[in-house]
């Protein structure tokens, strides 16, 4: 220290000095308050809580509909990139098996399809600006179909007229 203070001039000692009274108590309250303090997590593991969903809500409670809201979107993008896994496995699989991907990729390929008809009942025709209220109306009309014609995509039950 005293090598490195006799080749500095008075200027760069003096705006060391100055430097340290300004930053020696924001390191010392960084150290020993805020970082023993901190709970530390890498920011892609970063975890929300479940908040209520919108079936949940009151009416007139809109912070509760926009955490709702926020929440679907999440649910979305985690369901999407589950889909993205899955469909990235078949298609290494085909490609790892070649001319035998039909047999041996097959529990891969009923998995990714069964993965995509559960996103698009879910997700499938909400267009770009769906939110959990359109998504729980959807939900709605389909079980109302189902109750009245069975599974969707079975056809429509007949109407059974009277015998007289």
């Amino acid at each position: 220290m005293g090598a490195d203070n006799e080749q500095k001039n008075l200027f760069f000692r003096f705006s060391d000095a100055v430097y340290r009274m300004v930053d020696g108590p924001v390191e010392w309250f960084r150290k020993k308050i805020v970082e023993p303090n901190r709970q530390d997590y890498p920011w892609y593991h970063q975890k929300f809580r479940r908040v209520p969903t919108i079936d949940q809500c009151y009416t007139d409670d809109p912070i509760c509909k926009f955490e709702a809201n926020q929440q679907f979107k999440r649910d979305k993008a985690v369901d999407s990139e589950v889909l993205n896994i899955l469909r990235q496995r078949f298609e290494d699989c085909v490609l790892y098996e070649g001319p035998d991907n039909k047999v041996r990729c097959a529990h891969l390929k009923e998995q990714y399809d069964e993965a995509v008809t559960n996103w698009f009942i879910k997700y499938g025709d909400l267009g770009g600006y769906g939110d959990a209220q359109t998504a729980l109306t959807k939900q709605k009309h389909r079980m109302i179909w189902e109750r009245r014609h069975g599974p969707v995509g079975s056809g429509m039950k007949e109407k059974f007229e009277d015998a007289e």
